[in-house]
């Protein structure tokens, strides 16, 4: 009775204080948010007073701890009653605060804030409803009321008010004008809904069971013996018996001598699956603990409860199976034959491809065909693959290091590593090089790559890691000048949380890669226009290069027009020059023989005379006209009247016989 006084007593201190510092007046609600915070005062101040850190300040923690969360001076503040029939009625916000000891108050806030200053912000409640194979997540606020979480179902769901009822309130059935706050529900609740005027029908039946079964339900193992908590992610088509297979694996407690706590009365078989055994989801907790022996005697635990379940006799000739030489491996494993026979990696792998391929096909023996796709290769070339392509088309890395001695191992890579959500993730945002570190030599070689690859941190970091630490997953970024370790993730991890952590590294590698394709882009944009312009000056050259080359061109034709010019002129001159010294002496006048007196008038208008023997042939005429610089190829001579062509007559013919005696008038005439 004394305890129970001081625990009243206890709380009345706490529910004045928290008056005291929150300003609230309502008994009841004050009540209220102290339950929900299972009456740790500094917790549900915090909920009310957000700090501007998220916690109270420091000197605030620090002088509650010395007084005993409650006054300076050893004097428990003033207790306030608990609400009940004969409590007055609250005092309304311009009424004084209940009197408190002045040691309290300075303890926790040294003055009461005030309505106007501290504005409470409305509290939400979140609801998950079941409806058959649905669920309908419904966010409310404190001051709501159950029927207009009805009105939003009514609109999710299609089902009208008169034939839905909402149940899973923790304290029975309510009315639709309930209202929120004066249930004193958790932030996040679970309800479901019925449906009795409406009938199932049975393919939506088998789509809820097959729903359930498909779940994934965590469960949180504490062991009492090693005071330590295993979070375990199992399928719901898992039954209960391959539940407490893998706990014996972790705890090292034959399934036979496991005593449990936790499991709902409705799983009495432990053939059932984890989806009919009517355990909460999506988290369940349990303990276990080793059974005590016939002699030892033990306090009994409230079966209102929790309810003991022991192994019947098939567990007992399932587990001593191990007695009797048989390796608990052949059976622990996926129907498979022993995981401890055939290594994961064989001892001293020289080369890492075949190690590597040798690691994949004995996982995929072991824990099936769903799993990461690993890479077949050297660490250097995983380093290739994932980081020196270009920025968009790089990837994390993971390095997943296995070890065969850890209790953690087989439940990793069974739960974890090859869950459909994290074999995606994996395949689709990494790259997944593995190694097994079960011995010694390979574990060397694996501390001096990572030495090489990472420094000597990691590597140290790595080699500190104990035995029932492993396995362990590194994530790894790449970076312009070195290789970082964004993340260590041991095998004692959950689905959810190995979902995480690998989310904020991809999130930290986004941002990398953003940085990385930007100054990719501003690179490649100015090696464009780097090429083009080394593209025009290219084609600026070869526009010259043919310009000079046209021009030499021409110039080398003129020069051999010209030169052929000047040999025939040449030419034409020797020719000229043998012709006039060819030609015979001109006669005189009086020289006694007939003597024809020929004009020769040229295109210029100039005249050539000369005087040619009668005698004379034709060829000495056009001889003469050709030592003057016209040839007969070139031109002709003519007659003026009547006109004839001298130059188409006989060249030896006289001048005579020609009719150019004693005198005549020729011009000459170029010939087309």
């Amino acid at each position: 009775m004394a305890t129970d006084s001081g625990n009243n007593m206890d709380r009345e201190i706490i529910l004045a204080d928290f008056q005291a510092c929150t300003g609230i007046d309502n008994i009841a609600e004050a009540i209220a948010l102290l339950e929900l915070n299972n009456w740790d005062l500094v917790a549900a101040i915090n909920g009310v007073i957000p700090q501007e850190n998220g916690t109270l300040q420091s000197n605030f923690s620090s002088q509650a701890a010395q007084t005993d969360l409650f006054g300076l001076h050893g004097e428990p503040p003033a207790a306030t009653p608990p609400p009940s029939s004969s409590s007055p009625p609250p005092p309304s916000s311009s009424s004084p605060p209940p009197p408190s000891s002045s040691s309290s108050s300075s303890a926790f806030c040294p003055t009461r804030p005030q309505r106007h200053i501290v504005e409470r912000q409305p509290r939400m409640l979140n609801f998950r409803v079941e409806y058959r194979h649905r669920c309908v997540e419904v966010v409310v606020e404190e001051a709501s009321t159950v029927g207009e979480i009805k009105q939003i179902l009514q609109t999710e769901l299609q089902i009208p008010l008169s034939k839905m009822q909402l149940k899973g309130w923790k304290t029975g059935d309510v009315s639709d004008t309930t209202v929120l706050r004066s249930l004193h529900l958790p932030k996040n609740n679970s309800l479901y809904v019925l449906t009795p005027d409406i009938p199932t029908t049975a393919s939506s039946q088998d789509n809820s069971q097959q729903e359930s079964l498909r779940r994934n339900f965590l469960l949180i193992v504490s062991h009492r013996e090693a005071q330590r908590d295993y979070s375990l992610n199992f399928p719901g088509d898992r039954t209960i018996q391959e539940v407490k297979r893998n706990v014996s694996d972790l705890t090292n407690i034959p399934v036979r001598h496991q005593q449990w706590e936790g499991w709902p009365a409705s799983a009495t078989d432990e053939s059932m699956t984890l989806a009919a055994s009517g355990i909460s989801y999506p988290c369940h907790h349990l303990s276990v603990y080793r059974r005590p022996a016939s002699g030892d005697t033990r306090e009994p635990s409230d079966e209102s409860t929790d309810v003991h379940m022991q192994s019947d006799s098939e567990g007992d000739d399932f587990e001593d199976v191990s007695e009797f030489g048989v390796d608990e491996a052949e059976i622990f494993g996926n129907g498979t034959t022993s995981s401890r026979k055939c290594p994961m990696m064989p001892e001293n792998a020289e080369d890492e491809a075949e190690a590597l391929m040798q690691f994949t096909n004995e996982f995929t023996t072991r824990y099936g065909e769903c799993h990461p796709v690993f890479f077949i290769g050297s660490l250097e070339a995983a380093f290739q693959e994932a980081f020196y392509g270009r920025a968009r088309d790089r990837k994390l890395l993971a390095i997943y290091l296995h070890n065969d001695d850890s209790v953690l191992s087989h439940v990793f890579c069974s739960q974890m590593m090859c869950a459909e959500t994290v074999v995606s993730y994996l395949c689709q945002n990494f790259i997944t090089w593995a190694w097994d570190v079960t011995k010694e030599a390979n574990k060397s070689r694996l501390l001096t790559m990572c030495t090489r690859h990472f420094g000597s941190v990691v590597s140290q970091s790595v080699r500190s890691y104990e035995k029932d630490q492993f396995p362990l997953l590194l994530i790894v970024m790449g970076k312009r000048a070195s290789n970082e370790v964004l993340n260590i993730i041991q095998g004692n991890t959950t689905v959810d949380e190995l979902m995480m952590r690998m989310i904020g590294a991809m999130e930290i590698f986004k941002a990398q890669q953003q940085e990385d394709i930007r100054d990719e882009d501003e690179r490649e944009a100015r090696e464009m226009v780097k090429r083009e312009q080394d593209e025009a000056y290219r084609l600026s050259l070869e526009a010259d290069r043919k310009k000079k080359e046209a021009q030499e061109k021409e110039v080398a034709e003129l020069n051999r027009r010209e030169q052929m010019r000047k040999e025939q002129e040449e030419e034409r001159e020797a020719i000229r020059l043998s012709l006039e010294q060819s030609l015979p002496e001109e006669p005189k006048e009086e020289c006694g023989e007939p003597v024809s007196k020929l004009r020769v008038r040229t295109p210029s208008g100039e005249f050539l005379e000369r005087r040619f023997l009668g005698s004379c042939r034709l060829q000495v005429l056009f001889d003469f006209v050709a030592s003057k610089g016209f040839p007969q190829e070139e031109y002709k001579l003519l007659t003026t009247f009547p006109r004839r062509n001298i130059t188409q007559l006989d060249p030896l013919s006289t001048f005579l016989e020609a009719k150019l005696f004693p005198q005549e008038t020729l011009f000459l005439e170029a010939k087309d």
